[in-house]
């Protein structure tokens, strides 16, 4: 349930054949999906040049309430534009609580490395991005791997759903002091235990498990605090997990690419060569 479906320019693949796990038709949502956005091919004296290619799922923000397209499709052309294939995830919001985001969100990843021969993917380059709370949906999707009895077994759920790199756009991160109220009761419902919002804090499940990571944010972002990308990075140091950290000094919160921002607009080309570092 994007915020402005009329302009969805991909068709969206559900993420389960049949009935999703927990699903609700009276909760009036779309089946959970993704949209493929691949590159377009290059070519050679032989026709079109044909490589693995490394692949993200994009996880919008929206307060876990919806999903903001402006976060989603330009993010993909972006991504492309790198060699990188992209997955537009709409995954399950409000009133849908945990776990059900967080099981799309890995299902997502599966999905894509089951479909790896067909969509010409390596399947040990598979990433995730968020912005806001997507970027709490994605730590989250790279720092908890328990199981959960909600995710029915067959052939896709034997991929791992471990992101190999996570991506995190001014993220929530943290249910503690610094948290973002709308996301949180979105989530976890307007009377969570405290027990709840601890173990979906992310910056407290971090371990040298954890994917490696790369965050920025604005440090006078007024709707999601940047201690939530500060902890969190202080968190993966603590773990000796490879992150970078970019904080700007100026730039409302939901800038997205940011391509009006001279200065915060560069986070696309840093975070270009962080993940060539990485492979991607």
């Amino acid at each position: 349930m994007f915020l402005n479906t009329d302009d969805t320019p991909y068709p969206f693949i559900p993420l389960w054949q049949g009935r999703a796990p927990g699903f609700e038709p009276s909760f009036c949502q779309p089946l959970p999906s993704i949209a493929p956005v691949f590159p377009e091919l290059a070519m050679d004296h032989h026709g079109p040049a044909i490589h693995d290619r490394a692949a993200i799922v994009i996880c919008p923000g929206g307060g876990y309430g919806g999903k903001a397209d402006y976060e989603a499709w330009p993010v993909a052309k972006w991504l492309n534009s790198l060699g990188v294939a992209a997955f537009v995830l709409d995954y399950r919001v409000s009133p849908y609580r945990h776990p059900y985001p967080l099981l799309d969100a890995r299902r997502a990843i599966q999905l894509v490395r089951d479909r790896a021969d067909q969509w010409n993917i390596d399947p040990h380059r598979v990433g995730i991005l968020g912005f806001s709370a997507g970027g709490h949906l994605a730590s989250t999707a790279g720092t908890h791997f328990e199981a959960y009895p909600q995710a029915p077994e067959d052939e896709i759920s034997a991929q791992s759903f471990r992101p190999d790199v996570m991506v995190l756009c001014y993220p929530v991160i943290s249910f503690g002091p610094y948290r973002h109220d709308g996301s949180m009761q979105s989530l976890l419902g307007p009377d969570s235990s405290q027990e709840k919002r601890d173990f979906l804090s992310n910056e407290t499940q971090v371990t040298a498990e954890t994917s490696p990571a790369f965050i920025w944010h604005t440090v006078n972002d007024e709707t999601v605090p940047v201690e939530n990308s500060l902890l969190f990075a202080s968190a993966l140091s603590a773990n000796c997990v490879p992150f970078e950290l970019h904080l700007f000094p100026n730039g409302r919160h939901g800038l997205a690419m940011a391509e009006a921002d001279p200065q915060v607009g560069q986070w696309t080309a840093l975070c270009e060569k962080w993940l060539k570092g990485r492979g991607f």
